[in-house]
């Protein structure tokens, strides 16, 4: 197994002081591990019975192994050497992480912008499969996707059936489907795993497998993490890393990830998902931030924000103030991570498995998709932005006056999060603006990529403490994109669902911003623009 190492300072190492002691002496590793639902008090007690089958997914995966090296050879052999990835949250984020790491190419298609979808639909058909994953097999956007590839595979001559593989809990809707429509594959995950838990089932391995990765070695070294996780001691890096994320007090409810050296491709984003999902309701949990190892957020100092450096075994690394270092495998980290999750959740006194806030933006989405409304009329337009807000826009006229009217409502204790709801392939540049805003703020800013971050963060946002203000960035296509066989296209997909997340949003009570981009490269442009104006005039404070 890879070195696992872990060292804490400040408020991290108090929490450790304080907590690590009761969590031993009451056997929270050996429990968690023989899946105690007890745990987390009795409200959570239904859904942890059955959400706890992550703690053996090393071992209960291993048999899939097999089945997917012997597919992945067939399909090499017919040609077929692209494997494109139809899923959402848990089913996308995992994959993306395991094969980046690896360095394997995995196309991940996790969004309903039409311009997105049309770029993994056009290139090198010929030699494309499709994984789609869903749990329920009821996702939209997982839906969506495969319809317009299967009529794609059809207008080619391609045998759809043939290019297409499934993953789902056994008996979904998507199961049945799909052993009826005849589908090349279907591989079946343990429905006991919630998805932001699978990592280390049939939903991280199908996609990664198929695509290359090494999965006998991965699940090896998960198996090993999984024995040393398996025991009450002191030295359990889990119940260490459990402590910082839902132990320090008073509560440092910003969790800054930066990968720092680790040699991890993208984790931060898939711890992301695991942590907001899992903490964030009832009014409480942590948010993490994902950031560089030079971020804002990073040298704060803020009394809410806790720093987790992604360092590589043998790094000689100095922390600051309040920061932890963690060093370990993929495999290795995926299951202190998850450990560490639910130890935080018993800390926090909530259920970690469950996401009662996420169907709120979904069942807003459906009316909208249903209904089809007019769009809101614009406070104003600006350039190639079309301005909406609330009343704290007041007496903004310009799309940069609308910026600083929303970070004026920023309290001590706020974090902004900027949500872009278009191509993220195509347009990664403007994620450079959360490091900018963040330096203006003074806050920890998170970037999410809409609809992708509705299954991550978007828990946290609503069932979290109240305390978000919302940036939503919204581009027309240059193209929409039909839906075989349903009534809406892509493009209205994506709106609704930018549109229903910021009426739940407004109506828990938090200030929504949204920037419409009539053109998207002159709007992203134009934004960039707005962002460094505000920082240059950040920078001009601070020096007089």
């Amino acid at each position: 197994m890879s070195t696992l190492s872990y060292d804490a300072t400040g408020a991290a190492q108090q929490a450790l002081e304080q907590h690590l002691p009761a969590l031993v002496e009451d056997r929270i590793a050996t429990r968690i591990f023989a899946k105690d639902h007890t745990l987390w008090g009795p409200d959570a007690e239904a859904e942890s019975a059955i959400r706890l089958g992550w703690v053996e997914a090393a071992a209960v995966s291993q048999p899939l192994v097999k089945d997917i090296l012997e597919l992945r050879d067939a399909l090499r052999a017919e040609g077929v050497t692209r494997i494109v990835l139809c899923g959402m949250g848990g089913s996308s984020l995992a994959p993306e992480v395991i094969a980046g790491t690896a360095g394997v190419k995995l196309i991940v298609l996790d969004s309903t912008d039409p311009d997105q979808v049309r770029a993994a639909l056009t290139d090198r058909l010929a030699e494309t499969a499709i994984v789609v994953s869903s749990k329920s097999g009821s996702t939209v956007e997982t839906d969506s996707q495969r319809r317009v590839f299967e009529k794609a595979f059809a207008d080619a001559g391609i045998d759809a059936a043939s290019r297409i593989i499934i993953v789902t809990d056994p008996d979904s809707p998507l199961d049945k489907a799909s052993r009826d429509a005849g589908y090349r594959a279907i591989f079946n995950a343990d429905p006991n795993v919630g998805g932001r838990f699978s990592a280390l089932t049939a939903f991280g391995l199908v996609p990664s497998g198929l695509a290359g990765v090494d999965i006998q070695a991965f699940l090896d070294e998960a198996e090993e993490a999984a024995e040393i996780l398996n025991d009450d001691a002191p030295e359990n890096i889990g119940l260490a890393l459990g402590t910082a994320l839902g132990g320090t007090n008073p509560l440092r409810n910003k969790i800054v990830i930066a990968e720092d050296g680790s040699g991890i491709v993208g984790f931060a984003d898939w711890a992301e998902q695991l942590i907001a999902e899992s903490t964030g309701k009832l009014g409480t949990g942590v948010l993490p931030v994902v950031a560089g190892p030079a971020a804002p957020e990073v040298t704060s100092g803020a009394p809410d924000v806790l720093v987790v450096r992604l360092v590589a075994a043998d790094a000689d690394v100095e922390l600051g103030d309040n920061e932890v270092a963690i060093a370990g495998g993929l495999p290795t980290q995926m299951m202190v991570w998850e450990f560490a999750t639910a130890v935080a959740g018993r800390l926090l006194g909530i259920n970690p498995f469950d996401q009662p806030d996420v169907e709120a933006a979904k069942v807003a989405a459906r009316g909208l998709l249903d209904a089809r409304p007019e769009p809101t009329p614009a406070a104003f337009v600006d350039g190639a932005i079309e301005v909406r807000g609330g009343d704290w826009l007041g007496e903004a006229a310009t799309a940069e006056e609308a910026v600083r009217a929303l970070l004026g409502t920023l309290q001590p204790d706020s974090y902004l999060s900027v949500q872009a709801y278009f191509d993220r392939l195509a347009f990664v540049q403007l994620e450079g603006v959360r490091d900018e805003l963040a330096t203006v703020t003074g806050r920890p800013v998170t970037f999410g990529w809409g609809p992708r971050f509705l299954h991550s963060t978007g828990q946290f946002h609503k069932g979290g403490p109240a305390i978000g203000v919302f940036l939503q960035v919204t581009a027309d296509a240059a193209e929409d994109l039909a839906i075989p066989d349903r009534p809406f296209t892509f493009g209205q997909l994506i709106a609704a669902q930018a549109a229903g997340d910021a009426q739940v949003l407004s109506e828990h009570g938090r200030p929504v911003l949204r920037l419409h981009l009539t053109d998207r490269a002159a709007g992203v442009a134009q934004l960039q623009e707005i962002i460094a104006a505000l920082s240059a005039r950040s920078a001009t404070v601070i020096e007089s």
